[in-house]
């Protein structure tokens, strides 16, 4: 009982809380109307103690289902009829909720895996699939695309950010040159209509982004098609991209941070994970708020911790708990990551070049000295010489993290790193992270899905490429030849391509995390599909 009020008092105030942060959006609301709703609301917002209900009963097994839903009527006609019904004693939420919303559709439940094909083969067989066409308005959380893209499948029945980098390599492969320019047009459609890329294409995803991969993105799309024409093209995109995880820094003073930057003591930038949001995620309300009541701090701080833990890609990992083995410690926002640092200092370089086809020399000189001096913030403050690696960096303790990840192969993929500095991380992923399967994500055997016993496929995907930039063929071979072997085995077994991997016990199926673990699946896909033709 505790608990549960203890939830109500925290949606009161969060609502509070929304109403003043949104006033101005919320005034032209026609909360009367059965037509498409505005869609700066996310489900909590609308639906309040409604979803508070739900999701504390567990009446879906995962909670990401009912945000997924698409109501059949409008917000203030179910809220209505909910009030009157909730205390009638027959009253059954489940039936209530089925009754006024339409369950999400999965397209890839319908597809039969047959394992006499290749690995390769059902992959290609797979992306129809998981492909979605533009959009048409939905009543629901979506947001509509005017393009059309790949999901990475599973409960994941939406564009995300990040995974779409690697998910682009794979159609590469496929020959899918249009539907990898529909996706960044996609992308900058986002940043133009929304100022920047969220995490997915949901209402309750945007208070967040993800690893700003969309450079990176259209570099791959330069390499295939003319280069001049596609960095004009995304120009004002990529502008765009940089002002959001740059905004402040113009009147930021030294060792300070503000949003998603940080000016340290020497003077120079770095950046962080950050939120806009200071709530639970619609998505997992009831874990978002067991973890602020267990955590006994300020329950807001927690929901931004929490959610920037998101913006990483990163949900969950040791990376940003004080102690490794505790959600509750979350300190996203106090961590400066090597992964993000080495993705901007991508940014930078790659809106260098645009400006230079832009005729801007002076604006990409200045682009040419940031990248410059984020390179040497980078060997400053995130280069650990007795661990001889890239580790992240406290910015409150003033300390390199005790937590050694995968997030060191960045600075090598992106050509950061000297001859000696990429040797020295070579020897630390072949010596701690090679296992039977691939790279483990980190060292820290937890019940968190980014950390021990798994891998991921983007990050043998960089260490891979990052790896033979500097000659290290050798391990880039064990990695790739692990990691394929491993998505072949799992697939022959299963019939299914998966999110993610134990790479340590490869007879296991990975765990951890908050839902059990997806097939599809996207990214896993495309890695798969780019690693493989290396072995040709």
């Amino acid at each position: 009982m505790k608990t549960y009020y203890s939830i109500i008092l925290i949606l009161v105030m969060t609502l509070t809380f929304t109403s003043c942060k949104k006033e101005s959006q919320t005034q032209t609301i026609d909360q009367e109307s059965d037509s498409f709703p505005n869609k700066n609301l996310d489900p909590l917002e609308r639906f309040g103690e409604l979803l508070v209900a739900v999701q504390t009963n567990r009446v879906f097994p995962d909670g990401k289902t009912f945000v997924d839903c698409e109501p059949k009527f409008s917000s203030d006609t179910i809220l209505a009829r909910y009030k009157k019904l909730k205390n009638q004693p027959d009253f059954d939420l489940k039936t209530f909720v089925l009754d006024n919303f339409t369950l999400p559709e999965i397209a890839t439940s319908t597809f039969k895996s047959d394992t006499t094909l290749s690995t390769s083969e059902h992959i290609n067989a797979l992306w129809p699939y998981l492909k979605r066409d533009a959009d048409a308005v939905e009543n629901g959380s979506r947001i509509s695309l005017p393009n059309a893209y790949i999901v990475p499948g599973g409960r994941f029945q939406e564009v995300y950010y990040w995974d779409s980098y690697f998910i682009l390599l794979g159609l590469r492969e496929a020959g899918e040159i249009d539907l990898i320019e529909n996706i960044l047009d996609n992308f900058a459609y986002q940043i133009e209509t929304i100022g920047f890329i969220p995490n997915g294409n949901r209402t309750y995803y945007l208070g967040r982004s993800q690893p700003p991969f969309f450079a990176e993105m259209v570099n791959l799309l330069a390499e295939i098609k003319e280069e001049r024409e596609v960095y004009l093209k995304y120009h004002d995109a990529l502008e765009k991209e940089y002002e959001f995880w740059m905004k402040g820094s113009e009147t930021l003073a030294s060792d300070a941070a503000i949003d998603r930057v940080i000016k340290m003591p020497d003077g120079s930038f770095l950046n962080r994970y950050y939120s806009n949001t200071t709530t639970p995620r619609a998505e997992s309300y009831l874990e978002d708020v067991t973890t602020a009541e267990e955590s006994g701090r300020n329950a807001a701080e927690v929901y931004l911790n929490i959610s920037a833990a998101c913006e990483s890609g990163w949900d969950f990992s040791s990376r940003w708990f004080e102690d490794p083995n505790d959600i509750a410690t979350i300190q996203t926002t106090e961590i400066i990551p090597v992964d993000l640092n080495a993705l901007l200092y991508n940014l930078e370089q790659t809106l260098a070049e645009v400006r230079k086809y832009a005729n801007d020399e002076e604006g990409s000189t200045a682009l040419e000295q940031a990248a410059s001096l984020r390179k040497k913030a980078i060997d400053t403050y995130l280069w650990d010489k007795k661990k001889g690696t890239y580790v992240d960096y406290n910015m409150m303790k003033k300390e390199a993290s005790p937590t050694l990840s995968l997030a060191m192969v960045y600075p090598l993929y992106f050509k950061l790193a000297s001859e000696k500095q990429a040797e020295s991380v070579s020897q630390v992923l072949e010596n701690q992270f090679l296992k039977p399967g691939g790279l483990v994500t980190t060292l820290e055997l937890n019940k968190q899905q980014w950390d021990s016993p798994n891998g991921w496929p983007p990050h043998q995907w960089l260490a891979v490429r990052g790896l033979e930039s500097y000659g290290k063929n050798t391990l880039a071979e064990k990695i790739t030849s692990r990691w394929l072997n491993l998505n072949d085995q799992v697939y022959k077994r299963t019939g299914k391509m998966l999110e993610k991997y134990n790479v340590i016990d490869t007879t296991l199926v990975a765990g951890g995390g908050e839902y059990p673990t997806q097939d599809g699946f996207g990214w896993t896909n495309g890695v798969y599909l780019d690693l493989k033709k290396n072995k040709r």
